[in-house]
């Protein structure tokens, strides 16, 4: 190598330096940090669930990526002002109650911050054997309170979208079928079956399956008894019955269908069951929600979110399989550059990129065992079945007030309503309920669309929501229906 390379490398390196920051950068860094996240902990008593600004942050762009660095406090400041500021407060104000919120647990913080900094890589048990098996035994955990046996294997995901994309490859792997099949196979969803499930069976390939909308009861379950007929049709016609997708606690109504019935039916009929619990399956650790969700211990897989109703960080999802050794024939593979990194101790251990379509990831599990290891399991069953509870305290007070009507007793924690008016067109009325109810800020509630009417929703499952913000969104309501009956600001 000449000198003139190996100045330029020598030069290169002392350019780079600031990528490694000696001690003293590093704590002042976190020193600002720290401050920062704190700072906007003691904010939340006060911050609203949502803020709308004029500028949506758009100031975030007069600040590009350039090849000089800036202050800490600055690119702080730029957060505060563009990031932070405008914009929903999801899981982490007790007045967000929309959508179904991820959690923030501050634990679970820690728990990224640390498996930020050691940066394990948690695919391989060669790599980090210690690492490696938090997550198996996490997700043994897990698979023992929904009731699965010993044979259950699963893999945490980003969210429920790649769990139920796992699910769906390896149902079909189970089931042998090839492109040649996939015309003539069916798959049973409902109107309420998460959107992710129809985008899973396209990118698996298998958009050319043919998918049946099974009719929901007056709850919005599905009706077992037309899904049993739809079967014997489709089997009578020719084609593949493979797939059934229930919902454990579906994301638009919170409905659960009836798994144990539509169980019975997979199990006869030979389909593979899956249990679409992202939202609602981490219910299954109290007992209350235990009994609701009866029959997903017989489901083939489920998903279940941590960061839905273990209220971890935000990208922290989870698939189960029942058969273990189906999730590891769908996922598992050999590439010679890995020749030495076992993929399978001696123990019998099985790495978990072989039973996940990643390879790299980030070591998702330690969010969950911090947070579970620093509080106990018994608080989180406490807030689940608190959030049962809140639910059901919201729904019968919406019981006393004039003009307001509730869809079904919510099965978990989503309530589904709308305000009748005494005259105009009630979907328009309810569009600037949810309007106002969004401008005042304090509380956060979204709106869907079931049979053609605008129906608002409201979803206890924050860790920081408690009977006050509850009572305090019947308050609201209340305040606003009369404002916009009375047209006053409208």
């Amino acid at each position: 190598m000449t000198t003139t390379t190996l100045n330029r490398i020598e030069q290169l390196r002392k350019i780079a330096l600031p990528l490694e920051p000696d001690a003293e950068q590093r704590l002042q860094w976190r020193e600002q940090v720290i401050q920062y996240t704190d700072a906007f902990l003691k904010s939340l008593p006060e911050l609203p669930a949502v803020r709308a600004t004029h500028d949506k942050g758009v100031g975030i762009l007069d600040s590009p990526i350039s090849e000089a660095p800036i202050p800490i406090e600055q690119a702080l400041d730029l957060l505060k002002n563009h990031v932070d500021r405008p914009g929903e407060n999801e899981g982490t104000t007790p007045g967000y109650l929309a959508f179904i919120p991820s959690g923030g647990l501050y634990a679970s913080a820690l728990g990224d911050y640390i498996a930020a900094v050691t940066n394990r890589y948690v695919g391989l048990s060669y790599c980090s054997p210690g690492a490696a098996r938090i997550e198996p035994m996490l997700l043994r955990w897990m698979a023992d309170f929904v009731g699965y046996p010993e044979t259950a294997a699963g893999d945490f995901t980003s969210g429920g979208s790649l769990a139920n994309l796992t699910a769906i490859v390896t149902a079909r792997n189970a089931h042998q079928l090839k492109a040649a099949d996939f015309p003539r196979a069916v798959a049973y969803l409902t109107d309420q079956t998460h959107h992710s499930v129809v985008k899973g069976l396209r990118i698996a390939g298998m958009e050319e399956c043919v998918v049946r909308h099974v009719p929901l009861d007056e709850h919005y379950r599905m009706q077992t008894d037309a899904l049993e007929t739809e079967i014997r049709s489709d089997r009578q016609a020719g084609l593949l019955p493979w797939l059934v997708a229930a919902a454990a606690g579906s994301t638009d109504t919170g409905a659960v269908d009836p798994l144990a019935s539509i169980a019975d039916i997979a199990n006869h009929y030979q389909l593979w069951m899956h249990g679409d619990g992202a939202y609602g399956a981490m219910f299954a650790l109290c007992e209350r929600g235990k009994a609701i969700l009866r029959g997903i211990e017989r489901a083939d897989s489920v998903t279940m979110d941590p960061h839905k109703g273990l209220f971890m960080t935000m990208g922290t999802g989870a698939v189960l399989v029942r058969n273990g050794d189906n999730l590891l024939k769908a996922f598992q593979s050999h590439a010679n550059y890995l020749e030495g990194a076992e993929t399978a101790s001696s123990t019998g251990e099985v790495s978990q990129a072989d039973l996940s379509p990643e390879l790299t990831r980030p070591f998702r599990g330690l969010r969950l065992w911090l947070a579970l290891k620093l509080t106990g399991v018994a608080p989180f069953r406490a807030a689940l079945e608190e959030k049962l509870l809140l639910a059901r305290h919201f729904y019968e007070g919406l019981q006393r007030l004039d003009g307001f009507v509730t869809g079904p007793i919510p099965d978990l924690s989503v309530v589904t309503f709308r305000y009748r008016p005494s005259h105009g067109n009630a979907n328009e009325f309810n569009r600037k309920l949810i309007q106002a109810i969004q401008q005042d800020g304090r509380i956060f509630l979204s709106s869907t669309q079931i049979n053609g009417e605008v129906s608002l929703r409201l979803t206890v499952l924050g860790f920081r929501t408690h009977l006050e913000t509850v009572e305090l969104a019947l308050e609201i309501l209340q305040q606003k229906a009369k404002e916009i009956e009375s047209g006053v600001n409208f």
